[in-house]
């Protein structure tokens, strides 16, 4: 149970990931008529995903390990957003 538990929560990490980041770009680049490139967003969500991971890998309970990881997605996203608008 707790290995299925752990999985399905590193999925959910990522599947927030890719949204953080494509959200970023989208944001970022409004006038943009050729939108984001897709190489761009997944290594954003790569560097996302792995930041937040060495967060959910603290000791505490999987509820919390997940929240505070989604929590710390939402910050770096939004502070990469205020750096470079």
């Amino acid at each position: 149970m707790y290995l299925k538990s752990k999985k399905t929560s590193l999925i959910i990490l990522g599947i927030t990931a890719i949204i953080f980041s494509k959200v970023f770009f989208i944001l970022v680049s409004l006038n943009d008529p050729e939108g984001s490139n897709l190489l761009i967003v997944v290594v954003l969500a790569m560097i996302i995903y792995f930041l937040s991971l060495l967060v959910f890998l603290f000791n505490l309970s999987s509820i919390k390990k997940l929240l505070l990881a989604i929590i710390i997605q939402t910050i770096i996203v939004i502070s990469l957003y205020f750096c470079l608008s």
